[in-house]
């Protein structure tokens, strides 16, 4: 949807302002690529996983007791939270996941009804209890 006109004059009056505030961030924040982010956020994930190899290495050749299995859970946390984080920026470089949803697609049944649509599991599973009911 187009902006307004009175709206667009906002939008180029905060862009000067912008640009008269701070020339080197402004230009930073429009030369650059939303791809080249995700890219910079998955190096730094794949780091950070890496990290969390190693402190979970570490955690298991120390023998300290307790310490062992703090350092060993924190460096399990730190290879998670980079995983997460990795995948969630590979999703949003790749676009997986962006599209809306296409809505409920409905069959025909060769004896004439519509079969409902294929949603959640547990859907199916009521519609199924549903026609069980009323068939009894």
């Amino acid at each position: 949807m187009p902006l307004s006109e009175h709206e667009q004059r906002l939008l180029d009056q905060i862009e000067r302002a912008l640009y008269a505030e701070d020339p080197k961030f402004a230009h930073a924040v429009r030369a650059k690529d939303p791809q080249v982010h995700y890219k910079r956020r998955i190096v730094k994930a794949v780091l950070g996983f890496v990290l969390g190899v190693v402190v979970l290495m570490t955690g298991l050749v120390i023998n300290a007791g307790t310490a062992t299995i703090v350092v060993g859970v924190t460096g399990f946390l730190i290879m998670v939270v980079a995983c997460v984080w990795g995948l969630t920026s590979w999703k949003r470089m790749a676009g997986i996941g962006s599209e809306p949803d296409p809505g409920p697609r409905s069959r025909s049944r060769q004896s004439g009804g519509r079969r409902p649509s294929r949603g959640s599991f547990m859907e199916r599973m009521e519609e199924r209890w549903r026609r069980r009911t009323e068939g009894q």
